[in-house]
């Protein structure tokens, strides 16, 4: 695709605001150390295609020195074109390795057909991926998990699963042995699908659960992008109070000491106010407030 000067410059911008994005993430967080190797989990679709791409992009200037695998899982899904991965990362140089296992079979084996396939396929894929790692000596995986999919997850465990719980940042595995990052965590999809269709990326589409209709997930997405449609600045405002967590002023007895709580007269940063102000002030992912009372640009950090 041959782009005019405007367009080049658009570009530009959009791959400045997602780098910068990704490095406030990676900052705040901790997620990248001097010599580290990391292992990009790479699936072919948008979101991993600009993971890499901008890990790439970042080793250039950034402040420590690490190395990046990528690793593309084939689970042998009908009609995967095999040779598109490959010939991507041969040609851009990047050390790599496709990791074969039938993990369709078994997913098609044990779930009843109309059944949500995510949680075996995503459990397998997991283990198989862990092992991948200490093979590799990667002492870290990178997801392509960006702002939206944590903000969706978030909802699906409050819908579905009756909890507060989303996808994190940064991890370790249950057992301990593997830190999984997420250096998208603060970039936007519609970011991320600009990007890659810009980049023209070789997308390659999942067979697997792309034809499940009626997924949890895309009934939550529906409605966030609705709501961004909407009421813009509602997504962002979301996904900052998700980073501004008042425990006194929840209902988990496990994050705060209710059964103790006493009126003993001493000032009490988290006590009431008895009532609830009018307005609620923005405020972007940095903690700082933001002059919109709207809230139009809820993290101005990004832009």
């Amino acid at each position: 695709m041959e782009l005019s000067k405007s367009q080049i410059n658009d570009f530009n911008k959009l791959q400045k605001r997602l780098l910068r994005s990704m490095g406030v993430a990676i900052t705040e967080f901790n997620m990248i150390e001097d010599g580290d190797r990391i292992m990009v989990c790479l699936s072919g679709g948008k979101d991993s295609y600009t993971l890499l791409e901008l890990l790439r992009l970042l080793k250039q200037y950034a402040p420590v020195s690490y190395e990046l695998v990528a690793v593309n899982l084939d689970q042998k899904q009908p009609g995967f074109p095999e040779h598109v991965l490959p010939a991507y990362l041969e040609a851009m140089d990047i050390e790599h390795l496709i990791v074969q296992e039938d993990t369709y079979s078994i997913v098609k084996e044990k779930i009843p057909e109309g059944k949500t396939t995510c949680s075996l396929c995503s459990r397998l894929r997991r283990g198989i991926l862990y092992s991948t790692a200490d093979k590799l000596k990667c002492n870290k995986i990178a997801l392509g998990h960006h702002r939206d999919d944590i903000i969706e997850t978030m909802f699906l465990n409050m819908f579905f699963g009756g909890k507060m719980k989303s996808m994190p940042p940064k991890l370790v595995s249950d057992d301990g042995k593997n830190m999984v990052i997420r250096p998208l965590a603060y970039c936007r999809e519609k970011d991320i699908a600009k990007y890659a269709r810009l980049k023209e990326f070789p997308i390659i589409p999942c067979n697997l659960c792309g034809s499940q209709e009626n997924l949890q997930r895309k009934s939550v997405k529906e409605m966030l992008q609705k709501w961004d449609k909407e009421h813009p600045g509602r997504i962002e405002t979301i996904f900052t109070a998700m980073g501004n967590i008042v425990p006194s002023h929840m209902t988990d007895t496990s994050l705060f000491d209710f059964s103790s709580l006493k009126a003993d007269g001493t000032p009490r940063a988290d006590g009431d106010k008895a009532f609830d102000p009018p307005t609620f002030p923005a405020r972007d992912l940095s903690g700082q407030q933001i002059d919109d009372s709207r809230a139009i640009s809820a993290v101005a950090i990004h832009e």
